[in-house]
């Protein structure tokens, strides 16, 4: 318990004069809530069946296996199951992590350095062991290589080393980043021996080495990936991992088009879908597996942040460079009609980017803490969003609703656009205000038609273009396009991903999820404020104070949130009875025993 104590965020004085000691878990704020002699994950069944297979049903395509890079379409997967890091989450925590590669972890009250000490058990898959020089390569490799998050992070360290083979220590003096441990902690660890850094940008369809539960067994490029289970996986006996990886085998099959997933899903080509469509979730279930009950539909509850979709301005663009266009632009969605016509009510609306948590600003009044933290930005925050007066405008639902219209139109004359006839046009250049939407689901698709008959009515010229998941994929991570939609999946502990999010260094770099091209000085300092903060009231006031100034800068506008997870499988898939505080984990299913099912 001291041990854990000692390296807890948050507890006051004391804590700060605790001696650093080694512990087994790690946690952002406060102590980790299982000990170290815990026997399992909560939301795991230890009981669970080993053996079957599971497909998988995937939207998109890959042309790699390398999901560490920035070039290619990767298959995510492979993080997890095949390439393990030195930390695994605890999916019930907002964020704690226990031991995996490592076997404990050490650092101090100030976060000046972190020490993991692996599992001398630890094998990758070709019998190789896992030392510390190959978490060094690791590092060095992805500080080098690797994605624009990892580049960003591991660029933090001051120095790393291996005080012997099986101890690695990061020194973090003047990073001023208390999540860097953890994000250390989830550094993925590859074999020295198996990668060549000369050739590691280039996108691979052959399978990496990893140390993890499954190997890549098969490719069939572009359509699927078959991970198969190692029977000599060195973890499949650690606390953190009983109940997990039950199956001996996961085929991962891409569909181009959703409506053909869809139809294979019902012919029960693979196991389960996440469903994302209201108007499918509520009528398009009546097939003959769902009536009689081989098709299963779980409603699942989670305790994160409500996955929130936004329609996101480019402001690379001209056209969204003047906050009250952007301003206007908000007001124009018609949000009711749109949720009424399309999604039978199903979905809600918030206006900022942690919906239906204690971190979201929306509705709430900042209190002194954070008032003090938008120094910065206060000058550009309007009384109404710092007192939590906001709201997203209400339409009447009708598609024809004057009060928005008319408050749109007068931010668009204030912003120099005059009407013309039915065209809105720059007061100066008698330019048309003009954008193309890029989309490529259904929905995306009608929800981007709505807005455009919307935009119409203010004389707005917006143009729909549909393409497929490819080129969508592309032309977001190159920042080719006008507007999208997007969401940004939240947690209960956002930090240094944030910067990914909405930071200034990543708004030029391709890659990142800075899609609006948001460079603001205050933004910068709120996330840096929360990745300080130790104690976790001084942590929620500085992430309210983000989503507080995103709100204000309208760099995104609000489309719909959704507040629970909708789940469909088939009957010879089980699941545990507890459910994680993040969701569904399909690493903890198993295949029902009952061969009648199948």
């Amino acid at each position: 318990m001291v041990a854990r104590l000692a390296l807890a965020l948050g507890l006051g004085a004391a804590a700060g004069h605790a001696r650093a000691a080694e512990s087994t878990a790690i946690a952002m704020h406060g102590a980790p809530a299982l000990s170290a002699d815990f026997a399992r994950m909560p939301y795991a069944n230890p009981d669970a069946p080993k053996g079957g297979r599971m497909v998988w049903g995937i939207l998109g395509t890959f042309d790699s296996l390398n999901p560490l890079i920035v070039r290619g379409l990767a298959v995510q997967q492979i993080r997890g199951f095949v390439l393990e890091s030195l930390l695994t989450r605890g999916n019930d925590e907002p964020f704690t992590l226990y031991g995996l590669l490592a076997r404990t972890v050490e650092t101090d009250d100030a976060r000046s350095y972190v020490t993991f000490r692996l599992d001398p058990r630890a094998r990758f898959a070709d019998g190789k062991p896992v030392i510390a020089e190959d978490v060094l390569f690791s590092w060095a490799l992805l500080r080098d290589h690797g994605r624009p998050n990892h580049r960003q992070y591991y660029a933090k360290v001051t120095k790393a080393e291996a005080p012997d083979p099986l101890t690695v220590r990061f020194d973090l003096t003047g990073a001023n980043d208390r999540e860097l441990p953890l994000i250390l902690g989830l550094m993925p660890v590859l074999p020295k021996h198996a990668v060549n850094p000369e050739s590691f940008e280039e996108t691979t369809l052959t399978g990496p080495v990893g140390s993890g539960p499954y190997r890549v067994t098969a490719v069939k490029p572009g359509a699927s990936v078959t991970l198969t289970r190692n029977p000599d996986y060195w973890g499949r006996d650690l606390p953190a991992n009983r109940g997990l990886y039950n199956f001996d085998e996961i085929r991962l099959d891409f569909y181009r088009e959703s409506n053909g997933l869809f139809e294979a899903f019902k012919r029960g080509l693979f196991d389960f879908r996440v469903e994302t469509e209201p108007l499918r979730w509520h009528d398009g279930y009546d097939f003959p597996a769902a009536r009689n009950g081989k098709v299963i539909r779980d409603t699942i509850k989670t305790g994160m942040p409500q996955p929130s979709e936004f329609l996101v301005f480019n402001t690379r663009k001209p056209v969204f460079a003047d906050v009250r266009v952007r301003k206007a632009l908000t007001l124009l969605f018609d949000f009711e009609w749109i949720n009424r016509n399309y999604f039978f009510g199903l979905y809600g609306r918030n206006g900022g980017f942690f919906a239906g948590s204690e971190l979201s600003a929306y509705g709430r009044a900042a209190d002194d803490r954070e008032r003090t933290l938008l120094t910065l930005a206060k000058a550009r925050i309007d009384p109404d969003m710092l007192d939590g007066r906001y709201r997203l405008p209400i339409s009447d639902g009708s598609g024809r609703d004057r009060t928005t219209l008319r408050a749109a139109l007068a931010l668009l004359l204030d912003a120099g656009y005059d009407l013309d006839g039915t065209v809105l046009r720059n007061r100066t250049t008698k330019t048309p205000l003009s954008f193309e939407i890029l989309v490529t689901t259904r929905d995306q698709e009608r929800i981007a038609l709505a807005y455009q008959r919307d935009l119409k009515r203010a004389g707005i010229e917006a143009t729909v273009r549909a393409v497929d998941p490819v080129q969508f994929d592309q032309r977001r991570l190159g920042y080719e396009f006008d507007m999208i939609q997007n969401r940004w999946d939240q947690s209960l502990s956002p930090g240094n991903e944030q910067s990914f999010y909405f930071g200034s260094q990543a708004a030029d770099v391709p890659g990142t999820r800075n899609y609006m091209g948001v460079k603001d000085p205050a933004i910068d300092s709120l996330i840096a404020a929360l990745l300080e903060a130790r104690e976790r009231p001084a942590f929620v006031s500085a992430v309210r104070a983000l989503d507080r100034t995103l709100m204000s800068g309208f760099y995104a506008i609000p489309v719909l949130n959704a507040a629970e997870q909708w789940i469909a499988r088939w009957n010879r898939i089980e699941r545990p009875s507890t459910t994680a505080l993040s969701g569904y984990l399909p690493e903890t299913w198993w295949q029902k025993a009952d061969p009648q099912s199948k």
